[in-house]
């Protein structure tokens, strides 16, 4: 058996440069406006509860200031991201890899259990685990594929001109179009914390094979 399925390397790939273009893109977006509210408006500095700071051209796409630019490689990029997580989700759910592989079990929720897959990871042991995923990966991946990133798609849809108006009970959901912008900049940053989390582990837990296995496949 395959550790990692066709569906998943796909959706890994594409979704890693999905996920590079929008944040970049995100960030050149976020120069035009450096000031973050909560609620339904804002707009003056003294009214906010974050500046965010001037992003530099080489952490940006494209890497001159430009807003229309910037709002264009975020739309095109934001449906081949929409739709792969939609496909991600559905694949998850018809062969049962979600239930199987990430959901947690009440054995799991145990202090000394936990404490015991601290230490492990502490000493790079990353398969400590009896199934495919140990408690902390599977926390971290449910984090990231059941909140972070459909949260990313939500929270975007709540902050977009034309959908607000189709659909303002998202926008109410969250509490506020600023609110939800404040929501979809702070889910941005924690998809970049584990981004940077993840490829860490992997350089710790042997890159080459890592890789190999989420081009191949590999074997169980």
């Amino acid at each position: 058996m395959k550790r990692h399925s066709l569906s998943t390397r796909v959706w890994h790939w594409v979704n890693l440069i999905c996920v590079i273009i929008l944040f970049m893109s995100g960030l050149n977006i976020s120069n035009a406006h450096r000031w973050l509210y909560w609620g339904e408006w804002g707009f003056a500095p003294e009214q906010a509860w974050l500046q965010v700071p001037r992003f530099p051209g080489w952490a940006t796409i494209p890497d001159y200031y430009s807003l229309a630019a910037a709002r264009d490689w975020h739309i095109l990029t934001a449906w081949p991201f929409a739709i792969g997580m939609l496909f991600m989700w559905i694949a998850m759910l018809v062969s049962r890899h979600f239930w199987r592989d990430i959901r947690t079990t009440r054995d799991e929720w145990n202090m000394a259990a936990i404490r015991n897959d601290i230490v492990q990871h502490l000493k790079l042991n990353f398969s400590h685990g009896s199934g495919k995923y140990n408690f902390l990966q599977k926390i971290a991946y449910g984090l990231v594929l059941g909140i972070l990133l459909p949260g990313m798609i939500f929270t975007g849809l709540a902050i977009s001109p034309g959908f607000e108006a189709a659909a303002p009970w998202l926008v109410d959901a969250f509490g506020g179009r600023q609110s939800a912008r404040s929501v979809h900049f702070l889910f941005s940053w924690g998809i970049f914390g584990f981004f940077v989390i993840h490829v860490a582990l992997v350089l710790l837990s042997g890159p080459i094979r890592q890789l190999r296995e989420m081009i191949t496949g590999g074997r169980l």
